[in-house]
């Protein structure tokens, strides 16, 4: 929610200074929609502000403009010069674009302070000492535990958590491996990057890791010896568990019962821990994080080199982001029904627990995908009105306000459409469990 006000905020700030900068009346700034009544509203000016009980949006009142309020009365008398329709299209133009330029602005402003603040964080696949876990999804193409995934289409991999991605979004047709330092280029078959997609890289591929301890909980019940800190866990119940991948299929199924934990302890003993694990199927530790394990590397900004590479990693997202709409019109393998989600889909994309690194580059993607979307030449999004200004400002010939309200009210149909179809994706995926 707090990203989503963000958001809303800022790009319809983006239609609202330059409709007040041409001396345009501006009725109404909310965030979050208000049909029948508001939560908070209080007027400054010619403008009423205030909040929604709807939380789909936000918007602008206009005067003189043929938007989502759909307001006729206005219409029917003669231009204003304070209404939008008596402001010369070059006007016009600007205030519609507006909102998608600050969204954009947004997103370039918050990877900019990301970067001078965390830098770029990421595992090379060569820094993976024991290389990848494998789900079935990749031993149905060869992969193997231990392997690195080198390059995907030839492309060197810089960050082993964006291979799915890049596999994904480049339809990709081979992976490059090191299989203890003999290289192998698997071919990728048709029809697996739909798997992929449908199972949203789960069952692919994951950091083969040790199981250390780092942290006991109080809620951890041991009857004989117990786990501390730095323990590394090598068998279950005699049945040895190298890596994690090993330590969850052992315990699956053993909820309520009690175990045996061969453990590792410095410096070199072998020790063992029977341990209770409860219902939920946990024995009550915390597991020591990658980036202790692993060598992560991390590249540094000063605020002036940030500036050029957060503008960069803007431009890049945006044209990921196109490559991914790409993919769902025009992809064989990428089904809309697998692409698309809504609000649970993007509530999900956040993590469960706070992390404001996390939060702000989830919300510059965001704000991303509010710009790319709201550009579309669709009737009712700023696109729309964007493409009848610019027919008006070629042709000089202005489309008919009945026409413009007849076009309003088919894009708001198909947008109320999509999303309900995305949303519903999301209800039937919690239902199904998919």
């Amino acid at each position: 929610m707090l990203s989503l006000s963000i958001l809303v905020i800022w790009h319809e700030l983006g239609h609202f200074i330059p409709a007040k900068l041409f001396k345009t009346k501006v009725e109404k700034f909310y965030l979050f929609f208000n049909p029948w009544f508001s939560l908070f509203k209080f007027k400054r000016g010619e403008t009423e502000y205030g909040i929604g009980w709807l939380p789909l949006g936000g918007y602008v009142k206009i005067a003189g403009m043929i938007d989502e309020s759909l307001d006729k009365d206005q219409l029917q008398r003669p231009p204003q010069p304070w209404e939008f329709r008596a402001k010369p299209a070059w006007q016009r133009l600007i205030i519609m674009v507006g909102g998608v330029l600050m969204n954009v602005i947004l997103a370039f402003m918050i990877y900019v302070a990301i970067l001078w603040v965390w830098g770029e964080t990421y595992l090379p696949p060569q820094n993976l000492t024991y290389g990848l876990s494998t789900g079935p999804l990749a031993q149905q193409i060869g992969l193997r535990d231990g392997d690195r995934i080198m390059a995907v289409d030839g492309k060197p991999i810089d960050n082993v958590s964006a291979i799915p991605y890049d596999i994904i979004v480049n339809q990709a047709h081979s992976i490059q491996l090191d299989r203890n330092g003999v290289q192998i280029s698997l071919p990728i078959p048709p029809g697996f990057i739909e798997q992929m997609v449908r199972s949203k890289g789960k069952g692919f591929v994951s950091i083969r890791m040790p199981v250390i301890v780092d942290t006991v909980l109080p809620s951890a019940r041991f009857l004989e010896g117990k786990l501390m800190k730095g323990d590394r866990i090598i068998s279950v119940n005699g049945r040895p568990t190298p890596f994690d991948q090993d330590f969850q299929e052992a315990v699956k199924g053993l909820k309520n019962t009690t175990v045996v934990l061969g453990v590792l302890r410095q410096p070199h003993d072998t020790s063992y821990v029977k341990a209770r694990i409860n219902d939920q199927g946990l024995i009550g530790f915390g597991k020591r994080p990658p980036d202790e394990i692993f060598h992560f590397e991390t590249k540094h900004y000063s605020f002036w080199t940030s500036i050029p590479a957060g503008i960069h990693k803007g431009l890049s997202s945006i044209g990921s982001y196109l490559q991914q709409l790409k993919l769902i019109f025009f992809s064989k393998e990428v089904k809309t029904s697998d692409s698309l989600g809504g609000f649970i889909t993007i509530g999900n994309l956040f993590p469960a627990f706070w992390d404001w690194q996390a939060f702000w580059s989830m919300t510059a993607f965001l704000s991303i995908i509010l710009a790319v979307m709201n550009i579309l030449p669709i009737p009712a999004l700023d696109g729309g009105h964007v493409l009848f200004l610019l027919y008006e400002i070629v042709t000089r010939r202005k489309p008919s306000e009945k026409f413009l309200e007849y076009a309003q009210i088919a894009g708001m149909i198909i947008l109320f459409a999509l999303l309900l179809y995305a949303n519903g994706l999301d209800i039937w995926r919690h239902l199904t469990g998919r």
